[in-house]
């Protein structure tokens, strides 16, 4: 039986899929599936997969239900024990799925690997190396902008990004898939928070790298949509993962937080829609789903305080 399926959410990407699937299609490892799951594009995309790829799996969907739900359909369909999630406007290095199934099975307690993404138009800088979450309330790509030089080791890290990400069909079965709620946006820090507060591992992987055009779809680094959506989930993330008692304790550095990037934003033009997207996530913690806390799990919220607050250190010093 074939160990890992790479699942593609596609919304308007015929720009991007044909070069990543051919990445794929060049694969140093080649026992795998290919499933894209498409968000009711207009722009051409499955035709080009149907004609010029046959071997990949479509999955079409009726409207554009978001990145999450694409991918848990793609989940729902695949029947391996690992799933590898990749964007649509990314590029593998030849050895990228050997590198990361090789390193998700090096010890049954990791949930995810990261791997190392490279700008895909300035391939000297890094686009991420897995992702970090602070006490802040700020999420942020580790490495960000730095030389590809860098960040060479294994290490643990608080989340994988989903753009270029393997995980353990197990573990997502305990801990809940990809909460569609978020759409876009952070969900792969949720997924991730979720299983450190199991006790499991997400893990970075240097040697699986991919290259990353970065908002591809969205169009820019800051766009109203992307501001918007991204600080809804953030409050979502903090409300659903969060005992109150830790809320409470963090609540005086995410006030801090939310008013830094509040102030970025309105200097950057998307003020109104940072605010908007704060207001929209309020209303959304009342609507979503608090993540059970277990007595159990106690040492793992302490483990996680002490990273959030060791990431802001990391955040402002970097």
């Amino acid at each position: 039986m074939k160990e890992v399926t790479v699942i593609i959410p596609n919304y308007m990407g015929e720009k991007f899929i044909g070069d990543c699937l051919r990445s794929l299609e060049a694969q140093s490892y080649t026992d795998f599936d290919v499933i894209m799951v498409d968000n009711d594009s207009e722009d051409g995309s499955i035709e080009l997969v149907k004609r010029d790829f046959p071997r990949v799996e479509i999955i079409s969907l009726e409207d554009n239900f978001g990145f999450s739900r694409a991918v848990n359909e793609g989940i729902k369909k695949s029947v391996t024990p690992f799933v590898l999630l990749l964007n649509n406007d990314t590029k593998a290095d030849r050895c990228f799925v050997e590198k990361m199934l090789s390193a998700i099975k090096r010890d049954e307690r990791i949930f995810s690997v990261s791997a190392k993404m490279l700008q895909m138009m300035a391939p000297h800088k890094i686009d991420g190396a897995g992702d970090l979450y602070s006490v802040f309330g700020w999420a942020f790509a580790r490495g960000k902008d730095r030389s590809a030089s860098r960040y060479t080791k294994r290490c643990d890290i608080f989340a994988s990004c989903g753009g270029a990400a393997i995980y353990r069909r197990s573990i997502l079965d305990e801990i809940g898939w990809f909460d569609e709620f978020h759409f876009a946006y952070l969900e792969d820090i949720d997924i991730g928070y979720r299983a450190r507060i199991m006790g499991y591992r997400n893990v970075y992987e240097p040697e699986a790298v991919v290259y990353h055009y970065g908002s591809g779809v969205s169009g820019s680094r800051y766009n109203d949509f992307k501001v918007r959506l991204s600080a809804r989930n953030n409050m979502y993330i903090i409300m659903k993962n969060m005992p109150w008692p830790q809320i409470l304790l963090n609540l005086p550095f995410l006030i801090f937080g939310f008013g830094v990037k509040a102030l970025f934003f309105i200097c950057k033009g998307h003020g109104r829609a940072y605010l908007s997207g704060i207001k929209r996530g309020y209303l959304l913690c009342r609507e979503g789903r608090k993540y059970p806390y277990s007595p159990a799990n106690f040492g793992n919220y302490v483990r996680i305080q002490l990273e959030l607050l060791l990431n802001a250190v990391k955040r402002i010093f970097e």
